[in-house]
């Protein structure tokens, strides 16, 4: 009790300073805490008549350093410079990356909201939270005990051994039935190749046709025992999640989903299959689900920073990327209706039989390609209007798609720069 009600007396350019030095020691390793000690006076430049330590340091700093001592929040004053705060703050052996993040945003001039300066912890936290919320509601059933284990070896490889084990298995799975949809790719082709081949030649098909669908059952076996291995990982998966909702409205595991139906389809139809071969090239189009099914590898390595800042970036200008959208759809409309009847209306008969499209709905292709600057040149202005219509529409694409682009980086360059902020307070924090 004695010690905690000890008082010490600071003088920081001619304002004087009185504290405890309980207060001091908060954070041991400084140098306010040093003055606690025993041999402070014969360190530092201490007046025995006054009892005071006197430092020549900014007054209006050390106020905000003293009052981080006393709630444990670090504020600086609203006109601070940055590099006098650094110099300030390594004086008094203090780690710039305790400053609030008000501050910081202020002191960065960044102009983010606050509160989004927190989305990365509370999106790294969101799973565990609902879970541990869940848990608490629910009675200590066999459920409740096993429920958190489960959901952490199928959600997070690195959790532990046994869950790095069925990480690696899925992904030899995911592997295989991607092997297996390109051969599937590839005997489809050589099969309805054939087809155009030999029209007319029924034995020299029918020879053909018979390999091809043994080769297609033996892949689709393969295929099925590798769905059914899915299937179970996404009914466990399902089961044990904390919040059903948001496990659909995972992009990823609505790909799981997904790739679940094309091998039951086609052992639903598979009689109708070989009287309608094009039944099987949709089946195939719906197989380039797998494809997808390989954004998983990402959960296997840690996602890079660029990439989260940038999927962050884009989520929080969606509404002007969809501005931008409906912009670029109304010049298409626009320009191509505009092409359509100007070359109609000003071309000589003796170019009609020369023009390049059929319909609007081919110029509609036109004006999109023209506006984002592609070009493919399959389709060609071929009268003066037309011409100056293709003219407005490349510069009004570049508008279009150019001046968005510095908002964009603006936005990004903000984002990462908060983003490196809180990782390299959350090394100083493990430190």
């Amino acid at each position: 009790m004695e010690d905690s009600k000890e008082k010490i007396i600071l003088n920081v350019g001619g304002i004087r300073y009185e504290t405890y030095s309980s207060t001091l020691r908060t954070f041991p390793g400084t140098k306010l805490c040093s003055l606690t000690e025993p041999h402070a006076p014969s360190i530092y430049d201490y007046n025995p008549t006054t009892k005071e330590f006197f430092f020549d340091r900014s007054a209006e700093i050390f106020s905000c350093v003293l009052n981080y001592y006393r709630t444990k929040h670090l504020h600086c004053p609203i006109d601070t410079c940055r590099s006098v705060l650094e110099e300030e703050l390594a004086f008094w052996e203090i780690n710039e990356t305790q400053l609030a993040s008000c501050c910081w945003l202020k002191l960065n001039n960044k102009e983010v909201q606050p509160e989004e300066f927190h989305i990365w912890d509370a999106n790294d936290q969101a799973d565990d939270q609902c879970l541990i919320v869940q848990t608490e509601r629910m009675d200590f059933s066999w459920r409740t005990r096993w429920q958190p284990k489960i959901w952490s070896i199928f959600e997070k490889p690195f959790s532990s051994f046994g869950a790095k084990c069925l990480a690696v298995v899925s992904l030899l799975f995911t592997i295989g039935v991607v092997v297996i949809f390109c051969e599937e790719t590839k005997a489809q082709f050589e099969f309805f190749t054939a087809n155009f081949t030999f029209v007319g030649r029924s034995e020299v098909a029918h020879n053909y046709r018979e390999p091809y669908y043994h080769q297609a059952a033996y892949l689709l076996h393969l295929e099925l025992f590798c769905v059914l291995w899915f299937t179970f990982e996404f009914s466990v998966r399902f089961c044990v999640c904390p919040d059903k909702k948001k496990f659909f409205q995972n992009p990823l595991n609505m790909v799981d989903f997904l790739s679940l139906f094309p091998v039951y389809i086609e052992l639903f139809v598979d009689g109708q299959i070989q009287r309608m071969p094009s039944l099987g090239l949709w089946l195939g189009f719906i197989r380039v689900v797998y494809l997808l099914k390989l954004l998983k590898i990402s959960k296997l390595i840690e996602t890079p920073l660029i990439l989260r800042v940038l999927s962050y970036t884009l989520k929080s200008i969606l509404r002007e990327i969809c501005i931008l959208l409906m912009i670029l759809a109304f010049e298409t409309l626009f320009f191509g209706s505009l092409f359509f009847y100007g070359e109609l209306l000003c071309s000589s008969p003796s170019y009609t039989g020369e023009l390049h499209f059929t319909d609007i709905f081919v110029c509609f292709w036109w004006a999109l390609i023209t506006l984002t600057t592609v070009g493919y040149g399959d389709i060609i202005p071929l009268t003066t209007v037309g011409q100056v219509t293709a003219a407005l529409a490349a510069v009004f694409g570049m508008l279009t798609i150019i001046i968005p682009i510095p908002i964009f980086l603006v936005k990004f360059k903000n984002y990462y720069a908060i983003a490196v902020f809180k990782q390299k307070l959350k090394r100083c924090k493990n430190y």
